[in-house]
């Protein structure tokens, strides 16, 4: 995903359908002068339906389709025939999308399953036919119910990315390189802080064909949830990862210091992310000695550690095997 097709936020304008008008036919044949009413409904108008799509990762099909409408109910027919239901439509999104008011920034529903539908705007009813009113005292309505109107709001779609295990740590601690080892995906990677813009997905192979998903996303700093940096736009994709994997590079001043700096960013940000499972890992541990890593390792926080390094391939099978112990952990709560 490269940041130019890479889109997490929309505002779009939606429109169901109106009702069609129920009928105010009355039965006429050769023989039958008389026949009383036999109008039919109208259809209903069609819904805007949300729904999930696994094979799809970003919002930028709705980036330049905005305003989505459906289509009307047809008129009710003769012969109490109702009419034609106006024509859905579906936005399709990618797992992971919360749904929200435009106007109040409510939350309305979020999307998680493949093939999952939510209607976001209903559309209206059609009308009854004057078959319906008819009665011993009005055998012969000339009424009908109009369709009721078609319904208008706006809606922000937000993308939070569906994740195993979500990367955290100051912009160029490491992250983008280990995604680049552990699995196919290709992030760019440089030497300057924010190389990272967008989140990025990889699929970690493990052992006997088993597999995880890795989320690469963009660095945080200190003030992020106060919007800071990349701020709000990056925290909100880590509320979905079951597992939070904490960066912190070797020939970091004070490794503990940092660790803490970004516990608590979440925890200003969203305390129910300290909920989620956290791991330590150590990165760039080819550029110290056994000693120092001694050294480091009685000073660290009370959470499951390893050392990596991503370029010499040091310490990732033991990565590997922590993420997919606390997996499974957190598979069986």
């Amino acid at each position: 995903m490269s940041g130019t097709n890479f889109v997490d936020y929309v505002k779009i304008f939606c429109r169901s359908g109106k009702g069609g008008p129920g009928s105010r036919h009355l039965r006429r044949e050769k023989f039958i002068a008389k026949g009383g009413p036999d109008g039919g409904d109208g259809g209903r108008g069609g819904h805007i339906i949300i729904r999930g799509n696994r094979n799809t990762w970003t919002l930028l099909h709705l980036k330049f389709q905005r305003h989505i409408f459906a289509g009307h109910g047809e008129s009710g027919g003769r012969q109490t025939s109702t009419g034609a239901n106006g024509e859905d439509k579906y936005i399709e999104v990618p797992l992971g999308t919360v749904v929200k008011d435009g106007e109040t920034g409510e939350t309305l529903f979020e999307i998680t399953e493949h093939n999952e539908e939510r209607i976001l705007v209903k559309g209206g009813r059609g009308g009854q036919g004057n078959n319906h009113f008819k009665s011993a005292t009005n055998q012969t309505p000339r009424y009908a119910q109009p369709g009721e109107p078609e319904t208008e709001m706006s809606a922000i779609l937000e993308l939070k990315v569906l994740a195993d295990v979500g990367l955290v740590g100051f912009p160029n601690a490491g992250k983008s390189t280990l995604l680049s080892v552990v699995s196919a995906a290709k992030p760019e990677i440089a030497n300057y802080p924010f190389t990272t813009l967008v989140p990025n997905l990889g699929i970690v192979e493990y052992r006997n064909h088993r597999s995880f998903v890795m989320a690469d996303i963009p660095g945080i700093i200190e003030g992020a949830h106060e919007g800071k940096g990349l701020g709000l736009r990056f925290l909100r994709h880590i509320e979905r990862n079951s597992i939070l994997l904490f960066m912190v590079p070797a020939d970091s001043d004070n490794i503990h210091q940092e660790y803490k700096v970004l516990f608590n960013e979440l925890k200003q940000y969203n305390p129910e992310l300290l909920d989620k499972q956290r791991l330590l890992a150590i990165t760039k541990a080819d550029m110290i000695d056994d000693e120092l890593q001694a050294e480091i390792e009685a000073d660290l926080p009370d959470v499951p550690c390893v050392f990596i390094s991503s370029v010499a391939q040091k310490g990732i099978t033991e990565l590997k095997d922590m993420i997919w112990k606390e997996l499974e952990t957190s598979n069986k709560e």
